[in-house]
């Protein structure tokens, strides 16, 4: 999959193309129907399909501090995009002059001059152009003045509830970790650095990596989870704690990932940890003896969990 950012990255002489355009943020399952329907399209029609996608937030420049936390990093989102047949991956730079383009010189500026879309697809609650005044009936009246026709698409449900990146955020933000998974068709997963931290885990016989991500993470609620620690291409089975060690009178939030039957020394490199289970809420305990007990139980079922 080709990789560009700004329109100036497109290859001189790109021919035409199928289009999708979101924030794609987690690519969960209506995500992917999205992307699978622009592929296929692309096929039937001998065409190669790109992905626009917009970095950072747009929401980060017209609403400062309350846009929401990432469910994956650019790279991540990419890689995740890459997987499902998309040929290029096209990130618009969200600046104050792309936000003040009208819907109908978006549309002209990019999927004509420089992606010469036949095709669009859309989710049907799509909006785009200045104070996103455009929308799929607005998308499809400017396809047929510049030669290409749009699809909006339904957006995915399951028993009544949408599918969306929003939903998902909460469900991390509740600690339901489980239902995130089925919805994203995947775990959550967040992507750090391995960082010193206090070192009490191997003061206590828990040695943990503690994972630094990058800020704006969506992180889990504060909690014990049951996880996967990806480094490379290995992927270890680990307790995961999610909170500010309360015991120790913490005030710093972590992500710390005990990995089990390993002990290595992972300082600086660049992990990622997935959340499959929730074990428990974060708790204090009157003491380290109270605390130690709770944590062989938190690997005992940790181990049940993943079969490991």
């Amino acid at each position: 999959m080709q990789r560009w950012r700004g329109l100036e990255a497109v290859p001189t002489g790109w021919g035409r193309s199928v289009v999708t355009i979101g924030i794609f943020d987690g690519v969960h399952r209506g995500h992917q129907k999205l992307i699978d329907r622009a592929v296929a399209l692309g096929r039937d029609r001998g065409l190669p399909t790109v992905l626009v996608t917009f970095d950072p937030h747009p929401s980060e420049l017209v609403r400062p501090g309350s846009h929401p936390a990432r469910l994956t990093s650019l790279a991540r989102r990419a890689d995740l995009i890459g997987g499902l047949g998309v040929d290029a991956f096209c990130v618009l730079p969200f600046t104050a002059e792309l936000s003040r383009r009208t819907p109908a010189e978006f549309v002209h500026e990019v999927l004509v001059d420089r992606l010469h879309a036949a095709v669009v697809v859309v989710g049907d609650n799509f909006t785009f152009g200045y104070k996103a005044e455009g929308d799929v009936a607005m998308l499809a009246d400017l396809g047929r003045r510049f030669g290409f026709t749009v699809e909006g698409l339904d957006l995915v449900s399951d028993d009544s509830v949408t599918l969306s990146s929003t939903f998902v955020r909460a469900c991390i933000d509740a600690g339901d970790v489980e239902t995130a998974a089925a919805v994203l068709g995947r775990p959550h997963r967040i992507d750090g650095v391995v960082v010193h931290g206090d070192r009490r885990g191997r003061e206590l016989g828990f040695p943990t990596a503690n994972v630094a991500s990058p800020p704006w993470t969506a992180l889990p609620a504060d909690g014990v989870y049951a996880g996967r620690f990806v480094i490379g291409e290995r992927s270890l089975p680990a307790a995961v704690s999610v909170g500010t060690n309360p015991t120790f009178s913490g005030r710093q939030r972590t992500v710390e990932a005990y990995v089990l039957d390993v002990d290595e020394d992972f300082y600086g490199h660049e992990v990622s940890v997935e959340f499959t289970h929730r074990l428990r809420g974060m708790e204090r305990y009157d003491g380290i003896e109270a605390l130690v007990e709770q944590m062989h139980r938190d690997v005992a079922r940790t181990r049940e969990l993943l079969g490991s």
